[in-house]
Parts: C-alpha cells; sequence; structure tokens
C-alpha cells in the first residue's frame, strides 16, 4: 500500500493498513516522516500528520537510510521521537545485502537500540521488523466472557 518513490515528500498523508503478526492484530500507520525544519504549507501539513500518528501511536518505527547513513535531520528526529517516551524501533533501510550492512553498526549513534536491517523494497528482514513491532505493543487484558445468564 506504501507509495513507493525516490523523490522525498512522495507521502503526504497517514496511510493505515491493519496487521497481523505473530498472533496479535495492530493497525500500522505510514506517514510522511518528520521534519526538522518545514519550509512550505505542503511540509508543514506533512509534519502535522506525522505528529498525529506519534500521539496515537503505541510503538513508533524510525525508518532510516543505509545508503545515505546517519544524517543530521537523523539525529534531531531521534531526538524529537527519544522525547515521546513511546517504544521506537530502528529500521534502517536498503539493507539488502551483506555488503551494505557492514555499515550497520553507525547507527547505534542514534541511541534508538538495535538497528534492524531491512529492505522495504524486497521484503528483506520485515518479519524481524513485525516482531520488533509486536514485541513492544502493550499488553491489552483479556476479554471477559459474559456469562450465559438471562437478563
Amino acid at each position: 500500500m506504501a507509495i513507493v518513490e525516490e523523490i522525498p515528500g512522495t507521502t503526504r498523508d497517514r496511510q493505515y493498513a491493519d496487521v497481523e503478526w505473530g498472533g496479535s492484530v495492530f493497525t500500522l500507520v505510514d506517514t510522511g516522516g518528520l521534519v526538522t525544519d518545514p519550509s512550505d504549507e505542503i511540509t508543514k501539513q506533512i509534519q502535522t500528520q506525522a505528529q498525529v500518528a506519534m500521539v496515537e501511536a503505541d510503538v513508533i518505527v524510525l525508518v532510516t537510510d543505509i545508503l545515505t547513513g546517519i544524517t543530521a535531520p537523523d539525529h534531531a528526529i531521534a531526538d524529537i521521537l527519544r522525547r515521546t517516551a513511546k517504544p521506537i524501533v530502528l529500521a534502517v533501510n536498503k539493507a539488502d545485502n551483506l555488503k551494505r550492512e557492514i555499515d550497520l553498526p553507525e547507527f547505534y549513534a542514534l541511541g534508538m537500540g538495535d538497528p534492524l536491517p531491512i529492505s522495504a523494497l524486497q521484503g528483506v528482514g520485515t518479519g524481524e521488523l513485525l516482531e520488533a513491532i509486536v514485541a513492544n505493543l502493550p499488553t491489552m487484558p483479556a476479554e471477559e466472557e459474559e456469562p450465559d445468564v438471562l437478563h
């Protein structure tokens, strides 16, 4: 369902999808992401959509790019996300081969825990990403069954 495009800012609205993984059911929300200095009205609206999604989220996934490495905006966004006090999973995209995964340790500098190598385009590492999301979801109380009693 995600729009895959090389042009930054392609995703503008929140995209919702219900997911079932490992016996857990949750809603995944894809946003246009956070920017550190929204410069125009469209970017400001994309930022607002991402902020709404952060407030609603139980777990946040920070997606970075192994080809560009850690950028100054990555550090700034990591600081913003840490202030939410929500569990954060760090996904490092475009890590679709061992040669690229060599650069993975660099991403520890973001202070987000273990970086997960993924390739969104090829589906590499997505199972591990879903496992990490599920592991960080809050536990829901079991639904109580109503006794079969006449009212």
